[in-house]
C-alpha cells in the first residue's frame, strides 16, 4: 500500500527543513562525545553514555523530529486537505510517511548508537544495543506518527511521553518496563548480550512492539481517513 510519490514528498519535506540539521546534530554529538570520553578515559566509561544518553534520549528525539517533519507541517499549514482530496488510500499515505520517518530514525538514531557503541570496544554489546534501538525506533516512529495525526502539538505530546512516561516514571517504577517502548527494545537486545538488562518477558517485548507499531500506523491512516481541520485539533 506504500505510495512512492507520497514517500518522495515526505522525504523532500524532511530534507528541506531546518529540523534536518538538528536531526543530524544529535548523532554527531553522541558519537563525538563517546569518542572523546573513550580517548580521555576508557571504553567502559564511554559505554555508559551510549545507553544512558543515546538510547534513552537521542533515539526518541530523532524519532520525534522525523515523524513530525513528514506529517506535522502539513497538518499545521492545512495543506493536508489538498493531499487528502486526491484519490489516494489514507492508509497508503500513513504507511508511506511512516516508512520515510522510520528510515530517518534508523539512519540518524539507531545506526549512530551502533557506531558509538563500537567505539567503546565491545562488538557484541554494540550489536545488542543496535538491535534494541532498531526495535524501539521502529515502534517510536509508528506511535509518534499516530500522535502527529491527532494533534498539532505532536512534538510537545511526544516529548511529554518520552520524558515523563519513558524516563521519569520508568526509572521510578520497575513495572513500567512492561509498558515501555525503550525497555521492550532493551529486552530484545538482551538476547544477544546479557550485558543489557532483562526488564520484561521476551515474548511480551516482541509482541507489544509489533502491536504498537501496527496499531500506530493503522490509527494514523484511520485518522487521516476522517481528518478535518477543527481549530486546534
Amino acid at each position: 500500500m506504500m505510495n512512492t510519490t507520497i514517500a518522495k514528498l515526505a522525504l523532500q519535506a524532511l530534507l528541506g527543513r531546518r529540523r534536518f540539521y538538528l536531526l543530524l546534530a544529535f548523532p554527531v554529538l553522541l558519537i563525538g562525545l563517546v569518542g572523546l570520553v573513550t580517548a580521555l578515559a576508557d571504553g567502559d566509561a564511554a559505554w555508559e553514555i551510549v545507553p544512558g544518553l543515546g538510547y534513552t534520549l537521542v533515539l526518541p528525539l530523532v524519532a520525534i523530529l522525523s515523524t513530525s517533519s513528514v506529517l506535522g507541517p502539513e497538518v499545521d499549514d492545512g495543506s493536508i486537505v489538498y493531499l487528502l482530496s486526491k484519490p489516494v488510500s489514507r492508509y497508503g499515505i500513513a504507511i508511506s510517511k511512516w516508512v520515510v520517518a522510520l528510515g530517518a530514525t534508523l539512519a540518524a538514531g539507531s545506526l549512530p548508537i551502533l557506531v558509538a557503541a563500537l567505539i567503546t570496544g565491545d562488538s557484541t554489546r554494540a550489536l545488542a544495543l543496535f538491535v534494541g534501538a532498531a526495535v524501539a525506533g521502529t515502534t517510536y516512529s509508528a506511535l509518534f506518527l499516530a500522535i502527529s495525526a491527532v494533534t498539532r502539538h505532536a512534538v510537545i505530546a511526544s516529548l511529554m511521553f518520552v520524558l515523563i512516561w519513558e524516563s521519569l516514571l520508568g526509572n521510578l517504577f520497575s513495572g513500567i518496563a512492561w509498558l515501555s517502548i525503550s525497555q521492550w527494545g532493551i529486552r530484545i537486545g538482551h538476547e544477544i548480550s546479557d550485558q543489557l538488562p532483562d526488564p520484561a518477558n521476551l515474548g511480551w517485548a516482541i509482541g507489544a512492539s509489533l502491536v504498537v507499531t501496527a496499531v500506530g500506523v493503522w490509527f494514523a491512516g484511520d485518522r487521516l481517513r476522517s481528518f478535518s481541520l477543527r481549530g486546534e485539533d
